[in-house]
C-alpha cells in the first residue's frame, strides 16, 4: 500500500472515530435528560404538596377543628378535679387540641395536691384525657396550722378538719425540719403509726385513742380520756394493741386521781395527776 493510501485510510477512520464520539455524547445526554427531568418534576410536585399540605394544616389549626371541647380525668379520687380541669381548659384553651403541651399541663397538673404522677394525651380533634396516680394517705399528723393528710413518702398533701374512722387519732410530734435526719425520723414515726393503728384497730380500741405522741421515738404515749379527764399512756416499741389494753385496765375509772401510765420495764406505774380540776 502506498504511502498516500495509508494516510487516506487514517483520516477516514479519525472521522469515524470522531462520529462515534459525537454519537455516544449526544445518546448519553438524552439518557441523563430522561433520568433527571422527572426527577425534577417529582421534587417540584413533592415541594407543591407539602405546601399544599402545610396550608391546609394552619388553616386547620388556626380553625375551631381541634378546639378543645372535652376533658376526661380518669382515676380521681382525692385529687381536685375542678382544678385540674381548670389548668386543662386554660392551657389548651388558647392553643387548641392538637398544639397543645402536654407536658407543660402534665407539670401543673402534679403540682396539686394528692397527685403523685399524671398522663396527659390528646383525643383528637377535641379532647384531653389526663390519667392520674394518685398519693394515698396513711396518717394524719398535727402541725402548728392545724391537721394533714401525710403519705408514706412524708408529703403533706392537704388540710383535714375532723379525724375518721380511717385515721382515727394524729399524730404529734412531727419534724418540719428539712434535713435527712428529720426524713429518717419521720419515716420511722409513719411505721410506728401504722402498726399502732393496726394493732388497735385488732384490739377494738383505735376509736379510743385521741392522739399519740412520737416526739421521742423510745417513748410513744397515747393520750386517752378515763372519766373525763385526760390521760397518757406509754405504749413501748411494739406490742402496742397488748401495751394499751393493760395500760387501759390500769387506770380506767381513776382518771380523777391518776394523769398517766408509765412502762417500768415489764410493769405498769401509774402516775399520779399533779393538778386536780
Amino acid at each position: 500500500m502506498t504511502a498516500k493510501r495509508r494516510k487516506t485510510q487514517v483520516r477516514r477512520t479519525r472521522r469515524v472515530r470522531k462520529k462515534d464520539e459525537r454519537g455516544g455524547s449526544r445518546t448519553a445526554d438524552r439518557s441523563l435528560s430522561r433520568r433527571v427531568v422527572p426527577l425534577i418534576l417529582s421534587s417540584v410536585a413533592l415541594i407543591g404538596l407539602a405546601g399544599i399540605c402545610i396550608a391546609l394544616y394552619a388553616n386547620a389549626a388556626s380553625s375551631g377543628f381541634f378546639e378543645l371541647r372535652s376533658v376526661e380525668i380518669r382515676r380521681a379520687r382525692r385529687a381536685p378535679v375542678d382544678e385540674i380541669e381548670k389548668i386543662v381548659r386554660s392551657n389548651v384553651g388558647k392553643t387548641g387540641v392538637w398544639n397543645a403541651d402536654l407536658m407543660e399541663l402534665k407539670e401543673k397538673i402534679e403540682k396539686l395536691p394528692f397527685v403523685k404522677y399524671a398522663a396527659v394525651a390528646r383525643r383528637l380533634p377535641a379532647g384531653i384525657i389526663v390519667s392520674l396516680a394518685e398519693r394515698e394517705p396513711v396518717a394524719v399528723v398535727r402541725l402548728g396550722s392545724g391537721n394533714f393528710l401525710v403519705d408514706r413518702d412524708g408529703e403533706i398533701l392537704a388540710p383535714t378538719e375532723d379525724v375518721d374512722q380511717q385515721f382515727p387519732f394524729v399524730m404529734l410530734g412531727w419534724d418540719t425540719e428539712k434535713s435527712d435526719r428529720a426524713a429518717r425520723e419521720n419515716a420511722e414515726r409513719l411505721k410506728l403509726y401504722e402498726k399502732m393503728l393496726t394493732e388497735w384497730r385488732d384490739y377494738d380500741l383505735a376509736m379510743r385513742v385521741k392522739s399519740v405522741d412520737l416526739s421521742n421515738l423510745r417513748e410513744p404515749r397515747a393520750a386517752l380520756e378515763d372519766s373525763g379527764y385526760p390521760i397518757s399512756i406509754m405504749v413501748g416499741r411494739d406490742n402496742f394493741g397488748r401495751r394499751l389494753a393493760d395500760g387501759i385496765k390500769a387506770i380506767v375509772g381513776k382518771g380523777e386521781i391518776f394523769e398517766g401510765v408509765e412502762l417500768m420495764g415489764p410493769n405498769l406505774k401509774l402516775v399520779e395527776r399533779r393538778q386536780k380540776r
